[in-house]
């Protein structure tokens, strides 16, 4: 029997056609501060009108511009494990502060205000959430939690009937400790900590589409602690190794230039299903 596979619809209706037809480029977002040479990349889930989450990341990284959604790598796999805590699977939209992967760690926080980028991003909060069955935002880390309360400012009817989950960003552990010189298991626990801070109002703030299992996160991740994509949030023929836990792209060159311009793609070892020559 053949298998039916599921996948992301795209951006046929309105708004959402018009958004991703007039999306800024060079003249928004400096090339010198952003990776505009890889394209935008838009969203990841519901644009149906079913969501009921919406979580708000910060850029696109390398498996997210070759899958052209966001939040499909390790920090979108971590993220969907939490969803998956408070029984949301699918229902839920994606976005990002930024269309374009940033350019050096300073560039995300030099932008944080920058009013051109602001006004486009609040027209996909404003679709997404003005008049729409989303009751919780999850903003991942202080870049999401600023642009998030810049768009409230703008909707504050809104914003006010929604609960915020303002969380640390699902790569904080890895990211804090390289800057800090901490332990990563120092930083993992202080960042699954703040975790299950959030865990229980977002929860009581959503009503689940399934089983929710809101056992607090250990001091270290687990191995149901994160989640695979599902299929119907890529575009058709996506291959399901893009979807899985095992990293499958980096950045890759001897010098800055090189590794901006080149990304490496390889089929995880599990995946591998053709027979040995």
């Amino acid at each position: 029997m053949a298998v039916v596979h599921q996948s992301c619809v795209g951006y046929g209706a309105e708004p959402f056609a018009s958004l991703v037809a007039d999306y800024p480029g060079d003249d928004v977002y400096p090339s010198a501060d952003f990776r505009t040479e890889w394209g935008p990349v838009f969203h990841r889930g519901r644009l149906d009108g079913s969501a009921r989450v919406l979580v708000l990341g910060q850029d696109p990284a390398t498996h997210e511009a070759i899958s052209r959604r966001i939040l499909v790598g390790e920090a979108g796999q971590r993220v969907q494990g939490l969803l998956a805590k408070i029984g949301v699977h699918t229902a839920y939209a994606m976005v990002n502060v930024y269309l374009y992967s940033v350019f050096g760690q300073a560039a995300g926080s030099r932008h944080a205000k920058d009013a051109a980028i602001a006004a486009y991003r609040h027209r996909w909060l404003d679709a997404l959430l003005v008049g729409t069955d989303v009751t919780a935002v999850v903003a991942l880390g202080d870049l999401a939690a600023t642009a998030y309360a810049a768009w409230a400012r703008t909707q504050p009817a809104t914003a006010g009937s929604l609960h915020l989950a303002a969380i640390r960003h699902p790569t904080y552990a890895e990211g804090f400790a390289r800057a800090s010189g901490k332990p990563l298991a120092e930083t993992t626990a202080s960042q699954l900590a703040n975790w299950n801070d959030h865990l229980g109002d977002l929860a009581a703030h959503v009503t689940p589409e399934g089983p929710t299992d809101l056992t607090p996160y250990a001091a270290t991740w687990g191995p149901t602690d994160l989640a695979p994509i599902p299929e119907v949030d890529l575009p058709p023929g996506a291959p399901a190794w893009w979807r899985d836990v095992d990293a499958w792209a980096t950045r890759t060159g001897d010098d800055k230039q090189t590794k901006r311009a080149t990304i490496s793609v390889v089929v995880p070892k599990g995946a591998r299903t053709w027979p040995a020559l």
